[in-house]
């Protein structure tokens, strides 16, 4: 009996120690960028509190003027931008840069297109009558899709210097060996698709909500 409960006293007591060990285990980059993304999940969630509570206010859930077509357009490249990016690891594991590289620009690619179409969304709204400095609930429809377009260009400076760094060691095999057997670029790119892939769910998130409240 006395065994029994020796044994079941160290199994508890190692169960904190080794949670404290996964979380020492996690590379400081890992952590700054999970702590930051826990940081926008907060902003943007109270500034779209803000905007629901503006919008019930003004004793309207919808209003009279259509949803602009270009962020239902920039959406849906952004998805296909996250789709892109989702073939990276796969291309890193079979040391293929140059197919890496291809995918890394065509992400880039669409990450500018989707800021340019959340441009022409806004003119859209101004042609509506629709204005930054009018009616509140319009104000934070510019504000939340600025900040967003804001923290989507963070990640295109993250995709470039990686874009940059995959197309130096494209250039010959031994570049090309050093640069796949590098474990700092795998958790780089490991980072990148991480914070890509949050930045297009929460634009998925706050599209669903001015489509509904808009």
């Amino acid at each position: 009996m006395n065994s029994d409960k020796e044994r079941k006293d160290k199994v508890g007591a190692g169960r904190p120690a080794s949670a404290f060990n996964r979380i020492e285990k996690v590379p400081p980059l890992a952590m700054l960028l999970y702590v930051g993304l826990v940081g926008v999940v907060v902003l943007f969630a109270v500034l779209v509190a803000l905007y629901v509570q503006t919008r019930a206010n003004n004793g309207a859930v919808g209003s009279v003027h259509p949803f602009p077509r270009w962020f239902s357009l920039s959406t849906v490249v952004l998805l296909v931008s996250s789709y892109t990016l989702a073939q990276a690891p796969r291309l890193y594991g079979a040391d293929d840069v140059r197919g890496l590289a291809r995918c890394l620009g065509a992400t880039l690619m669409l990450g500018a297109v989707f800021a340019g179409l959340q441009l022409l969304g806004w003119r859209e709204l101004v042609n509506q009558g629709i204005f930054f400095t009018g009616e509140p609930s319009g104000t934070y429809v510019y504000l939340i899709s600025a900040l967003h377009v804001v923290h989507l260009l963070g990640g295109v400076l993250l995709l470039l210097t990686l874009l940059v760094r995959t197309l130096h060691a494209a250039r010959d095999g031994v570049r090309t060996l050093v640069f796949i057997r590098n474990p700092y670029r795998r958790l780089q790119l490991r980072l990148l698709g991480t914070y890509w892939h949050f930045i297009d769910a929460l634009w998925v998130v706050l599209f669903i909500v001015f489509l509904f409240l808009f």
